[in-house]
């Protein structure tokens, strides 16, 4: 049996961990929140961030301490929002052995380095690349949590590290696929967020369907072409970590950046959109420092460019609509 350690139990890292479990392996949880990991070990299930399921199987523990989380860890999960990934990861870093496989489960950019989670993971824990892999795909956890059919890319710099990691996730409803493209993976998974903000921003201010099938179109071609200049794999942008994704993300209330701005686009501040957020929407710390990477590649990001000044106030939608496409728009009713 497989010991692995999920760091976060957040919706996505517990089911995961469920995903896991019901692989075969036994689970260890970790999370600074002593409630959320007592009710995990005591209780079997995570009600605070995961109420869809009711009973977590029996192979799943969790753990406060870092040093007793990562004790004989065959496999590092890491489910923690972007932004704090690199703290949490420096904690734990004592207690990584030399042959644990690092798996993120994350989706952004950092803001202060501007690095994808893959190069910030080898930044703070120095990993030979073939002790890497990145999961992305139409994940939504809460349908995911009740086993609802679904697939994912597991990509790493090793072919056999991402069958390896296939291996241990895969389930009759989980169905994972490898890749060697970790660089178009992480993007997918990054800027797709983006995308869905502005998704949300268009049904927010109450326009419809076509004016969001626009919006992805335009953003899947902005992910494809930062994609390509930094190395990508364009068949990866196309993949279910791409498109499948890009679908999910911006087709459902239950997705955060979605949601995140559908409130903008009916008004909201940014203040009170993260206050009526259920966790975070990545979209939104990702923004400028997809910008940057764009401009140091010289590659234009329209979409991208009037998300990010939706986001600092500058304007609203039919302005973002205006700079994707170079037409007027006529105000909604």
């Amino acid at each position: 049996m497989t010991e692995i350690t999920i760091l976060g139990a957040g919706a996505w890292g517990t089911t995961f961990g469920q995903i896991l479990a019901d692989a075969g392996n036994h689970i260890t949880i970790w999370d600074k929140n002593e409630n959320i990991v007592n009710d995990i070990r005591n209780q079997h299930h995570n009600h605070t961030r995961v109420p869809q399921i009711t009973t977590l199987p029996a192979n799943i523990t969790a753990e406060s301490d870092p040093q007793q989380a990562a004790h004989n860890a065959d496999i590092i999960v890491v489910a923690i929002a972007s932004q704090a990934a690199r703290h949490v990861l420096t904690q734990f870093k004592p207690y990584i052995a030399d042959t644990t496989l690092i798996v993120s489960l994350m989706k952004g950019i950092e803001q202060t380095t501007g690095q994808r989670m893959d190069e910030m993971i080898y930044d703070v824990l120095h990993l030979p690349a073939h002790r890497l892999a990145v999961v992305s795909g139409p994940n939504l956890s809460a349908q995911v949590a009740q086993r609802e059919p679904t697939a994912a890319i597991i990509a790493s710099a090793n072919i056999e590290t991402a069958q390896h990691i296939a291996d241990v996730s895969t389930t009759p409803y989980f169905k994972p696929t490898i890749s060697t493209d970790i660089i178009g993976t992480e993007l997918c998974g990054s800027i797709k967020n983006i995308i869905a903000l502005a998704v949300g921003i268009s049904h927010g201010a109450g326009y419809g369907e076509n004016t969001a099938s626009v919006i992805m179109t335009y953003g899947l071609s902005e992910m494809v072409r930062l994609g390509e200049s930094l190395g990508a794999m364009p068949e990866t942008f196309y993949s279910v970590a791409g498109i499948g994704d890009l679908i999910c993300t911006c087709s459902s209330p239950l997705s955060r950046n979605y949601t995140f701005g559908f409130n903008l686009g009916k008004g909201m501040t940014i203040n009170e959109a993260t206050q009526a957020s259920n966790g975070v929407a990545e979209g939104v710390a990702t923004t400028e420092a997809i910008l940057v990477l764009a401009e140091r590649k010289q590659v234009k990001m329209p979409l991208v460019t009037a998300v990010h000044h939706i986001l600092h106030g500058d304007y609203g939608f039919t302005t973002l609509f205006e700079e994707i496409t170079g037409k007027e728009v006529i105000e909604n009713e």
